[in-house]
């Protein structure tokens, strides 16, 4: 489906005009599409929810409610990679939102679509995976686009019942398999992203008994009048060119190592951050483990290793240095804060199951960090291997 632009109904200008206070970013209703291109803001209204949930037809109605909106389903985005891809490497996946060029591209393309038409876009799409969520709605924070996460959220009974009834295009092969079957199968994966993160992540609106048009005006009202609030996410720009971050290795009375959360990307981190210019590395690992856990180390930490990055598009890579801060005590270990929205959990954990959430590449960095920690002796490394 192709973006579609806002298209305007008795009944959207009446609705407006009974609430001419609201969606104070767009500038007003007689806006012309574009006009955000010269210094306005700009906005996303995500519409998630399980397969079947109405969540297009919700977005339909609902770019009739919301002035100068857009609506952008990225399903096309889906649809193209067959056009892109060998098919050889789309048979290894069997959801193409698990492939990092899909995602990529829904960030690029929204973030297009904005810097065109401005005002909002909304998006009806379902994400299940947490790490994904992160991934582009981290993306879109960086570009200075914050996300208004919604949740369609009915009853199961309900849902299913829709699914039941949901029409199949006659001409589409395997049809009653390939849409019906998979919205079905995505039940269990939806009740456990709701069980583990995604109601507290995004604002629910119970569809039950509601019709599209009906559900598009909660979800109007609720982002018009704030309750609908922008993701709490860090706006991290994506860097330029190659960059120097510093992490530091933070350790229980057990020798397990600290890692944090981020909220605006996949994978578990160490604390740490990009060394800003003309700020000494071990100094930036030590402002930024204060800010993002409130431990203040009083020593310079050791460095442990230097590891070169390789680029890899669209990332620019660099050297990235981990330091030992030292043993925690039990007191300064129960002490550890999140004071900000750029983390979500913190964990002290074993080389094994650190093994489990770092991304292969910041496993095998803690991995010989932890051996240099061991041996007294920093080491070299060049994309995660020892060199020298």
């Amino acid at each position: 489906m192709a973006p579609v632009p806002h298209r305007e109904g008795a009944g959207a200008t009446a609705f407006r005009a009974l609430n001419g206070r609201w969606f104070p970013w767009q500038g007003g209703a007689g806006k012309p599409q574009g006009a955000n291109r010269r210094g306005g803001n700009v906005t996303v209204v995500w519409i998630n929810g399980a397969f079947g949930a109405g969540k297009t037809t919700t977005a339909r109605e609902l770019i009739d409610l919301i002035p100068n909106s857009t609506l952008f389903d990225p399903e096309v985005v889906g649809a193209a990679l067959p056009y892109l891809l060998p098919p050889k490497h789309l048979a290894e996946v069997g959801d193409y939102q698990d492939l990092p060029i899909w995602r990529r591209l829904v960030i690029d393309t929204a973030a297009a679509l904005l810097g065109e038409l401005g005002g909002t876009l909304v998006v009806p799409m379902t994400l299940l995976r947490q790490e994904y969520r992160d991934e582009i709605f981290g993306g879109l924070a960086a570009r200075r686009i914050p996300v208004r996460h919604v949740l369609l959220a009915p009853a199961e009974t309900i849902l299913r019942e829709r699914i039941a009834k949901r029409e199949i295009p006659p001409d589409l092969p395997d049809g009653e398999m390939r849409v019906r079957q998979w919205s079905y199968d995505h039940i269990e994966p939806y009740r456990a992203a709701l069980a583990a993160w995604l109601t507290g992540d995004a604002h629910p609106v119970d569809t039950s008994d509601l019709t599209p048009y009906e559900t598009a005006v909660r979800i109007a009202e609720a982002v018009g009048s704030g309750d609908v609030a922008a993701c709490d996410i860090v706006q991290t720009p994506e860097p330029t060119a190659e960059t120097l971050a510093a992490g530091v290795l933070l350790f229980d009375e057990h020798d397990r190592v600290l890692l944090v959360d981020p909220t605006y990307k996949p994978g578990w981190e160490f604390p740490g951050g990009v060394v800003e210019p003309g700020e000494a590395p071990a100094r930036a690992g030590m402002r930024e483990v204060e800010e993002e856990t409130g431990v203040r180390l009083e020593d310079v930490p050791r460095l442990l290793v230097v590891d070169w990055e390789r680029p890899t598009p669209p990332g620019y890579g660099g050297l990235r240095l981990l330091f030992d801060g030292g043993r925690l005590d039990s007191a300064a270990a129960a002490g550890v804060l999140l004071p900000g929205p750029e983390l979500r959990a913190w964990r002290f954990v074993t080389e094994e199951e650190a093994a489990h959430l770092l991304p292969p590449v910041r496993y095998e960095r803690l991995r010989w960090a932890l051996r240099a920690r061991e041996r007294g002796s920093a080491l070299y490394l060049e994309a995660g291997i020892p060199v020298g």
